[in-house]
């Protein structure tokens, strides 16, 4: 998670044991795989995700986030399969993540009313930092400000090659699931200068319910009506983040709003139809960083749900939000 109110390239600058956080979508649910490798063919069809995040635009040292996903449900493994791409840039750049990881889950059925999925993905990040757009004490003038060349040199190669494995299972019935992950198993090193920074480990534990309103009709993830209370909980490196909120449903038409710890409310809405899905979330800033300093976060999701050639028989899907 990123730390809120804290000068990432300061922290870089202060040692070598620098311990990151992961960025995190506010639409998670848009974001399935990444948020938890057990929703891999969660939905039984095939299926596209694409998320764009910005984060406190206003700040030079703004936060943009890019995902892209596919994953299936196949029914001669008894899972799904996926992939998964993002790229992070922090500070216009300065710091850039890239990964590509590969997703495999398995789908059990407990009995008529209630399914287990297990999940794990197997990834490959690499990160660079452009040293050149670092800034040093030496560099600035009591008056005018940064005016002179730095005396430092570049410690390491500014780059980091490394193999990260991540877990999940999610249980659900008809209209509960909850579902737990932990991420950077292996706890690899990430340090793109000299020394070792180990990633730590991110937990994630999220839950959530669909109730139906009125009786006419039968519910269905593109029509009637419901609400979707959700919490979400996420742990990393004695950093941690509660968000608690609720989706409206009506119809094709979704609407949300949520709270999360200290940091920001939520505003989100989205559309979803039987072959695709748009969503739209803004975060309002309410730490003392203040909504205007910062600029909020925007961000901005977009699905395609893709036929499938044969329907998988006696396939439970899970009834999350889309957004």
């Amino acid at each position: 998670m990123k730390i809120k109110n804290t000068f990432l390239l300061l922290c870089i600058l202060a040692g070598s044991h620098v311990m990151a956080q992961d960025p995190t979508f506010t639409q998670f649910y848009s974001n399935p795989v990444y948020l938890n490798p057990a929703l891999a063919g969660s939905t039984g069809c095939p299926r596209i995700t694409m998320n764009y995040r910005n984060e406190w635009p206003q700040l030079t040292g703004n936060y943009v986030t890019y995902s892209m996903a596919y994953d299936t449900y196949m029914k001669n493994i008894s899972g799904g399969l996926g992939l998964i791409a993002t790229h992070d840039q922090q500070a216009r750049g300065t710091i850039s993540t890239t990964m590509l990881g590969g997703i495999y889950s398995y789908n059990l059925k407990v009995n008529r009313k209630f399914s287990i999925m297990f999940g794990a993905r197997a990834a490959y990040y690499q990160k660079y930092l452009d040293w050149s757009k670092l800034t040093f004490g030496d560099m600035i003038d009591p008056r005018r400000g940064f005016i002179y060349q730095t005396g430092d040199v570049p410690r390491g190669n500014g780059k980091r090659g490394f193999f990260d494995v991540s877990a999940g299972m999610v249980a659900y019935s008809k209209y509960f699931y909850g579902g737990l992950a932990i991420h950077h198993l292996n706890r690899p090193d990430e340090s793109m200068i000299l020394g070792q920074s180990k990633l730590p480990m991110r937990f994630t534990g999220h839950a959530g319910a669909t109730i139906k309103i009125g009786n006419k009709g039968k519910y269905s993830a593109t029509n009637s009506t419901a609400i979707m209370p959700n919490i979400i909980y996420q742990y990393q490196n004695g950093f941690q983040e509660i968000s608690i909120g609720t989706y409206l449903k009506y119809e094709n038409f979704t609407v949300g709003a949520w709270y999360r710890n200290r940091d920001a409310f939520i505003l989100c809405f989205g559309i979803n139809t039987q072959n695709f899905k748009v969503g739209y979330s803004y975060d309002v800033t309410v730490s003392k960083l203040g909504n205007g300093i910062s600029g909020g976060s925007h961000e901005v999701s977009l699905g395609f749900n893709l036929q499938c050639k044969k329907k998988p028989k006696d396939f439970r899907k899970i009834n999350c939000p889309s957004f």
